[in-house]
């Protein structure tokens, strides 16, 4: 879904001026990442099996073969038989560290467990678990450039990798790379691991909006005395009515009034500003008054959200701004 959006967009960004053009570049780019993608990646959740597990040299490893070919040159030249001994050996033992890191990687399962939520340029966490049967040692993940290495791996292990994500909506989380210079770095083994599952990401709140409004428990606090009640074990000690107490011998707790709590509709046509903006500050909005224990209501272009409060209430709003089209203003956006 996510390729095919940005294959879209790359078609009309070429075909501005000329209609049609672009278009068959595109479809290959895209024939092009989806067949990469199938021969390159697995999915989560199965075991990594040798045709996606590649064995890649490093710049140690290039000169490793190199003083290899020196020591084999050598040899033939000189007739040296100790050139050719090192020479062997070392080739020998290269072979050995191939086979090592192949299998440090083979047969590895990685698991992903996508954030509780997620907003537009905020940090977010993914949760990577990698399973195996026998021992592992020293693999590393990368993803969006964060990288981290577990140093071993016996049955199961897991980190947790930043992701963040660039805009709202259904966002598939970026390609995790699994990668091992084990064990002596002459080879990386490497193996890619693409994402099934797509995580509805939400506006970014504007924290100023959010600065506006009342903090948790503000204007909840109790305010007027309204009578005693029987002491319950959990009451706070500040409460219980030591001198009614005193006089009477029994033990009673303070019960004080609270003002009611705010009642309110957040409303789409009544800010300002492009969509985007619009929808930071209706986010805003919603997690300073679900903070503040507010009973409100939300109104979109085509979608009115009944008064409530609690989750339930923030969970619903937040998707509704998450999947909000901006092309259903209706013009609002003037």
């Amino acid at each position: 879904m996510t390729t095919a959006h940005t294959a879209a967009s790359e078609a009309a960004t070429r075909g501005v001026g000329k209609p049609g053009a672009g278009k068959p570049n595109a479809g290959k780019k895209k024939r092009l990442r989806d067949w990469l993608g199938r021969r390159l990646t697995i999915a989560p959740g199965e075991a990594l099996p040798q045709r996606r597990l590649f064995l890649i040299p490093t710049r140690f490893g290039l000169g490793w073969i190199a003083l290899v070919a020196v020591l084999l040159l050598f040899g033939v030249n000189y007739q040296n038989s100790l050139a050719y001994a090192l020479a062997f050996w070392l080739a020998g033992l290269a072979m050995v560290v191939l086979v090592r890191a192949w299998r440090n990687l083979l047969g590895v399962t990685v698991e992903l467990q996508l954030p509780r939520e997620a907003f537009a340029g905020h940090e977010a966490r993914l949760q990577v678990i990698l399973r195996a049967a026998r021992p592992r040692t020293a693999i590393g993940l990368v993803l969006d450039a964060h990288e981290t290495t577990l140093p071993g791996l016996e049955n199961e292990a897991s980190a947790r990798l930043p992701w963040r994500p660039g805009q709202r909506g259904w966002q598939l989380p970026p390609t995790l790379r699994l990668e091992s210079c084990w064990p002596l770095g002459l080879v990386r083994a490497v193996a890619w691991v693409q994402p099934t599952d797509g995580l509805l990401v939400y506006p970014a709140p504007l924290e100023a909006a959010g600065a506006e409004h009342r903090q948790l428990g503000a204007g909840l606090d109790a305010t007027d005395f309204a009578g005693l009640r029987r002491f319950e074990r959990g009451d706070s000690a500040t409460r219980v009515a030591w001198k009614q107490w005193s006089r009477s011998g029994i033990l009673t707790t303070k019960v004080f009034s609270v003002p009611p709590r705010q009642q309110l509709w957040l409303d789409y046509a009544n800010c300002r500003g492009s969509p985007e903006r619009r929808l930071s500050l209706l986010c805003a909005r919603v997690l300073a008054h679900h903070r503040a224990g507010d009973h409100y209501g939300l109104r979109l272009p085509g979608l009115e959200l009944p008064l409530a409060e609690g989750e339930r209430q923030r969970r619903a709003a937040l998707e509704a701004l998450g999947l909000f089209q901006a092309g259903s203003t209706g013009g609002l956006d003037q």
